[in-house]
């Protein structure tokens, strides 16, 4: 027998081949396109990423220019407030400093007791004179009185005690000026080492906080300038979150509101936080908020920089009303099977979701718009 091939026949059979495939594909598609709202739960929250800082983290600064002259801690250390960290080297600080120190050693009042005391035997000897002139005078007015002597030997005698008392006084008052000029030049030499000692100690740069040294950029012998950072620290064991919020979102962000965290070193896990300060200024550059968050629920280990993103819980219910966002019209509307528009009433709702409040229930089949 001769097979007689006919198009017909096999364009049929691959008709029969392919009709439960488009049955498939025509439900799939009526499933997606027209539903019934389901009982679930339901959160509105805001998008932020950001990075872990450690608290009272900072990056630390010196006001020298020069070399690294020592480096005395590691990565890693712990130290205590006002820890050597390292040490610039600054030739001309040093000599100043030791310039004071030669200035403060001649000016103290110990090292000029020599110009005291020699002025102390000036006192003495000017009062013993004093003393003597005195009594030689009163003599010559006694005598005077007897009419012994002339009335020039009893004028000499007066003015020599007067010159004598001068002298006294005189002597009294320059120890008085010499003692207050080198207590004077004491303090103001003890103040210029003061001085350059704080100007030599800014060289060596120290810690502010009892912490942990998480940074070290830069090495023994290398140059550095009061712009460049030389070392990061902060808190051994104590960590937040510093997020960045979108200006559009931060009106919503409130103190105390939980966070969902999650975080690229800890793939598949996520942890919880919470809200503890808004920074009110907003970077003009990224037209964003800085917010601050504390772990309630943290990895059990942290670093700082290391980057997170968190969903920020503005609101959650556990079980309500809930469609596609995209069977919405205008937030407003839904279609029934019918194609009729029905006014809905919506609560909370996020990018993939809706909360219905009235207007719909469960049993009310709906079509997604625009088909």
């Amino acid at each position: 027998m001769k097979y007689e091939y006919n198009p017909y026949s096999f364009r049929f059979f691959y008709y029969l081949l392919s009709l439960p495939f488009l049955i498939l594909l025509s439900c799939r598609e009526e499933d997606e396109n027209a539903i019934f709202p389901t009982m679930g739960a339901i959160s509105e929250s805001v998008y932020a990423s950001g990075q872990i800082k450690a608290v009272n983290q900072y990056e630390a600064f010196t006001s020298a220019s020069g070399p690294i002259q020592e480096i005395f801690v590691q990565e890693g250390d712990l130290v205590q407030e006002g820890t050597p960290i390292l040490a610039v080297y600054s030739e001309r600080e040093k000599l100043s400093r030791e310039n004071a120190e030669i200035a403060r050693a001649y000016a103290d009042l110990q090292t000029n007791q020599s110009k005291l005391r020699d002025l102390q035997l000036n006192i003495d000897f000017a009062k013993s004179k004093m003393l003597n002139d005195s009594l030689l005078y009163h003599r010559q007015q006694n005598l005077w009185k007897q009419n012994i002597g002339t009335e020039v030997e009893l004028e000499q005698r007066q003015l020599t005690f007067q010159n004598s008392k001068t002298a006294y006084e005189t002597a009294l008052l320059r120890y008085e000026d010499l003692k207050k000029e080198i207590q004077f030049n004491e303090k103001t030499a003890g103040k210029s080492l003061a001085i350059s000692r704080v100007l030599e100690s800014e060289y060596v740069l120290k810690s502010k906080i009892n912490g942990k040294v998480y940074s070290l950029p830069k090495e023994k012998g290398e140059m550095v300038t009061p712009q460049v950072a030389l070392a990061v620290l902060g808190s051994a064991d104590e960590f937040l979150l510093e997020l960045q919020v979108d200006e559009y979102d931060i009106a919503k962000v409130k103190i105390g509101q939980p966070l969902v965290v999650s975080m690229d070193s800890y793939k598949g896990e996520t942890f919880t936080a919470e809200v503890t300060r808004i920074y009110p200024i907003m970077d003009s550059n990224t037209k964003s908020f800085t917010i601050e968050a504390e772990f309630t629920k943290a990895p059990p280990q942290l670093y700082p920089n290391l980057t997170l993103e968190a969903n920020i819980v503005l609101s959650e219910k556990a079980q309500t009303i809930i469609i596609p966002r995209a069977f919405l019209i205008d937030d407003q509307y839904v279609l029934n099977e019918n194609g009729d528009s029905i006014r809905v009433e919506v609560g909370i709702k996020n990018y993939q979701s809706a909360e219905i409040l009235r207007g719909l229930d469960t049993s009310t089949k709906i079509l997604k718009p625009g088909l």
